[in-house]
């Protein structure tokens, strides 16, 4: 049965069962304030679709090239990817941006201008879905989205 990556911590008293699909994304630039090279990385666990990616999340020395962008556009590229496969059920989106999962969770507002289409593009993508539940997650437990992101910036 799809599950977790072994190294996630399931938080006590959350219902693993109706998330049939797990997402972990990240996000990484060089240099982090913006105007280099900003890469995203995804990996997907469930219902045979797994996956992973990781790419360019905007144009190399682009002012859109920061660290918070990579981050949106992660999580952004796995939803799509589920989209695209036809897949609506439940998604368990996993991240260790306290922005990104805090700003989706309502707990955070978008002040930043820049993240805004960011912020509203993954709100649309969530409505195409019979849920999604946004989870921060320690660093540590997100190492291979980590990984991706990091390579697509070293491309």
């Amino acid at each position: 049965m799809p599950g977790p990556s072994a190294d996630a911590v399931i938080p006590r008293g959350t219902t693993v069962f109706p998330h049939l699909v797990w997402v972990y994304f990240d996000g990484a630039c060089q240099p982090p304030r913006g105007g280099g090279v900003a890469g995203y990385g995804f990996t997907v666990t469930g219902e045979g679709l797994d996956h992973e990616e990781g790419g360019l999340a905007a144009p190399p020395g682009s002012e859109r090239s920061t660290n918070n962008v990579a981050e949106y556009v992660g999580a952004i590229r796995a939803l799509e990817y589920l989209r695209e496969r036809g897949y609506r059920g439940s998604v368990r989106v996993h991240g260790d941006s306290q922005l990104v999962i805090r700003q989706m969770t309502g707990e955070y507002e978008v002040k930043a201008d820049h993240l805004r289409p960011y912020h509203e593009r993954l709100l649309a993508l969530r409505r195409e879905f019979d849920e999604v539940e946004f989870v921060w997650i320690p660093r540590e437990q997100n190492r291979r989205a980590d990984e991706l992101s990091k390579e697509a910036v070293r491309r």
